[in-house]
């Protein structure tokens, strides 16, 4: 008994295949940022962004193949339909973080004129990975918490908003907060005065990540009102 493969069936898993290929290119990229095989910049910017889009939109393309062979033989539809399923959540999950990957600045406070400095120990974390620093700006509906808080409360805010606390004084709390995906790293200063306290959130990658460093200042600015 013959077991060759149909041609149509064989067609139908090569398009499969390709459309499979994008998400494992997330997979490779997400792996190695996590493992410090290479640099988010990389992982993000050049596996995700570029070779990842490229072939999220060739596996749709290559889906829509298969939906065509699948009219032509009824057996395929199995294979399309997992084809189209795979390729058009590819694309949707591009499309929706196109979106937010705008031009945003990445360096916010909630006074920019006077902003709160960050601790010695992110200053040198900040020096030694190369950021090219920029004056902070502001953002649409960021403002500072009209009290003065206790460090302790500070602390908990930073934690609420995804950060790890690294110390906390009198007037100050310092955190850390590195993304779950491709390692991006935020850094935040709280600085506490009578009646006002400010907030500041700083990423160290030169990568266009959207409005993620005002979402993370509004989350910290959040929890430290009541």
């Amino acid at each position: 008994m013959s077991t060759t493969r149909p041609k149509g069936q064989t067609l139908a898993l090569l398009l499969l295949l390709i459309a499979l290929l994008a998400p494992a290119v997330l997979l490779v990229a997400v792996c190695g940022a996590r493992l410090d095989v290479w640099s988010a910049e990389f992982s993000l910017g050049v596996l995700a962004m570029k070779v990842g889009r490229a072939l999220a939109f060739a596996g749709l393309a290559a889906a829509l193949a298969a939906c065509l062979l699948a009219f032509r033989e009824r057996r395929l539809l199995g294979i399309a339909a997992a084809a189209l399923a795979i390729s058009g959540a590819t694309v949707a999950g591009y499309l929706v973080q196109e979106r937010r990957f705008t031009a945003a600045p990445r360096d916010v406070a909630t006074d920019p004129s006077d902003p709160p400095a960050f601790a010695r120990i992110l200053a040198a974390e900040r020096r030694l990975a190369g950021v090219s620093e920029s004056r902070p700006q502001a953002c649409e509906g960021l403002t500072p918490a009209s009290t003065q808080v206790a460090p302790e409360t500070a602390a908990w805010a930073l934690e609420k908003a995804g950060f790890t606390v690294l110390g906390t004084a009198p007037f100050r709390v310092d955190g850390r907060k590195e993304g779950a995906w491709f390692g991006l790293t935020y850094d935040v200063a709280v600085r506490i005065r009578p009646g006002r306290t400010d907030v500041r959130v700083a990423g160290r990658d030169d990568l266009r990540a959207g409005d993620e460093a005002c979402r993370l200042a509004k989350a910290v600015v959040a929890g430290l009102t009541p």
